[in-house]
């Protein structure tokens, strides 16, 4: 696959070696000839210097055969207008842009250009550690408003219905991982230990879906006994 990306600084960079390292074809743009030099000596991709709000520079960096466009540059009109060009002009069908700014990204998103926010994204990375949440969080709906999370059933919950965790609007359990075999939930789908579930949980929900799936506390480590006489 052939990826164009906008802006080598720290996040730009890291994603040209990885897609590069992933044996991806890798084009690069940017304004600044020196932050190439993130890009290491093991880089095989391909480097533009100009601007990716510029049409001549896109095409000479061959967006019009590029599968993947994404802009991270430092600014949000800038990766926009970036995304615009390459849904527009080059038709790109995969484009995303990194957007710090959430309702401008919500906004761009009704345009069709996929969105990352650095700033929901972060947030609720720093509330899970804080929370010491025992889900992984998957990508939200709605900026926030609801979540997708995932959870491991414990050995005191095995045996439990579907319909013991779930709220109506609050909590509702969509799939269930045994193993290797994935299955839609049912209310009366049995849980059993080591089950992984994937939930849709609304934000006044978060804290008690925590609580419902705390790791269970570890037994007290018993001392060594004293020797008598």
């Amino acid at each position: 696959m052939r990826y164009l990306i906008v802006g080598c600084g720290r996040v730009g960079s890291t994603l040209a070696k990885l897609l590069d390292a992933d044996n991806h074809e890798v084009i690069v743009v940017d304004e600044n000839p020196g932050a190439f030099k993130r890009l290491g000596q093991k880089f095989k991709g391909h480097v533009v210097v100009g601007t990716g709000i510029d049409y001549d520079v896109l095409k000479r960096a061959g967006a019009q055969t590029a599968h993947g466009f994404i802009a991270v540059t430092q600014g949000d009109n800038r990766n926009i207008m970036a995304a615009l060009i390459a849904q527009r002009m080059f038709h790109i069908k995969k484009i995303v842009a990194r957007i710090y700014d959430p309702t401008r990204g919500m906004m761009y998103r009704d345009l069709g250009i996929e969105t990352v926010c650095p700033t929901t994204v972060g947030a609720k990375l720093i509330r899970d550690v804080l929370m010491e949440a025992p889900w992984d969080a998957l990508q939200s709906f709605d900026f926030g408003k609801i979540t997708s999370l995932t959870a491991v059933v414990r050995a005191s919950d095995s045996g439990k219905r579907v319909s013991e965790f779930e709220q109506p609007g609050r909590i509702r359990i969509a799939a269930i991982r045994t193993g290797k075999t994935v299955r839609v939930a049912a209310d009366d789908t049995i849980l059993a230990e080591g089950d992984e579930i994937n939930a849709i949980v609304a934000p006044d929900a978060i804290t008690e879906f925590a609580q419902m799936f705390q790791v269970d506390k570890m037994p007290p480590i018993a001392q060594p006994a004293q020797k008598v006489g």
